[in-house]
């Protein structure tokens, strides 16, 4: 059997941006949230989606956040997007999809918990990231853990994983640590760019692996002032690696039997009608 992990708050953030945005007669905007409630039911629809689970950031924030003042935070989001969080999940868990809610720590965590305590399950055949995020890339491992792109109907497997970043996944958090990310708030070391830090990396690793001497990295003159940098910011480069590296002790109570889609609750009728959104139920043929 697969297992289907979801992105919820970027599949939310994806139809807050791609869907046409849609108001309750009460005015609140639902957009998002209804455009996320047909892709899941495109997914659940699909044969081979059997277990199925959806994480959300119910706040965007977390530990990290404490760890480096920088991180992202809800800031700048819209507050029209902001607002559907509690209801997607609300929606989410009528549609009878497990749903992981977090606070503390973020949805790319217990996306990564749940890979840790489920890949070795014997009925497990594959479990299928559904998400592009980059931090999610380095839980990949051949092509029993993969992530897709459902928008681009790209799946990225590990050989994939190496061709875009240049480096295999157990590389990407340190590859993130160098090259910094914007959408998570942290800058990088400066002067190391996507090719250099893949250089580097798909020959040792990690960071600590780097040699001090930069003669050995094949990056020719450029590689001194870079030795520099990262010495000059070792410190800022093992957190930002911190940052980067998913947590896998997310406390999530569900056994692997819980994921099985048995079905939409009742009570997603009602708030389908409160939505104005009345084809998916009738489209929905297992209710508990």
């Amino acid at each position: 059997m697969k297992i289907h992990l979801v992105d919820g708050t970027y599949e939310l953030f994806r139809n807050h941006f791609g869907t046409p945005p849609k108001k309750t007669l009460q005015g609140q905007e639902v957009g998002a949230t209804l455009g996320l409630l047909r892709s899941l039911f495109a997914l659940i629809a699909r044969p081979d989606t059997t277990y199925i689970a959806c994480a959300f950031d119910h706040v965007i924030k977390s530990f990290r956040n404490d760890l480096y003042p920088g991180y992202k935070t809800g800031e700048g989001v819209d507050p029209n997007l902001l607002a559907q969080f509690s209801l997607a999940e609300k929606v989410v868990s009528a549609l009878g999809v497990v749903v992981w809610s977090m606070v503390e720590f973020e949805a790319d965590d217990a996306l990564a918990t749940a890979v840790k305590r489920f890949k070795n399950a014997n009925t497990v055949e594959q479990i299928v990231i559904c998400s592009p995020d980059k931090d999610l890339a380095q839980l990949v491992s051949g092509n029993r853990i993969v992530c897709w792109d459902r928008r681009r109907e790209i799946v990225f497997n590990e050989n994939l994983v190496k061709e875009k970043f240049g480096v295999n996944p157990q590389s990407i958090s340190d590859w993130l640590a160098l090259v910094g990310d914007s959408a998570d708030g942290y800058p990088g070391i400066s002067g190391w760019g996507a090719k250099s830090a893949s250089t580097v990396l798909s020959q040792y690793e990690h960071l600590e692996s780097i040699p001090d001497d930069p003669g050995k990295w094949r990056l020719g003159g450029r590689a001194a002032r870079l030795a520099e940098n990262l010495s000059q910011h070792w410190e800022e480069a093992l957190l930002f690696r911190r940052l980067a590296t998913l947590r896998k002790d997310v406390p999530l109570q569900e056994r692997l039997s819980d994921l099985k889609w048995q079905g939409a609750w009742d009570r997603l009728r009602d708030i389908c009608h409160d939505l104005g959104e009345e084809k998916i139920p009738n489209r929905i043929t297992i209710w508990r």
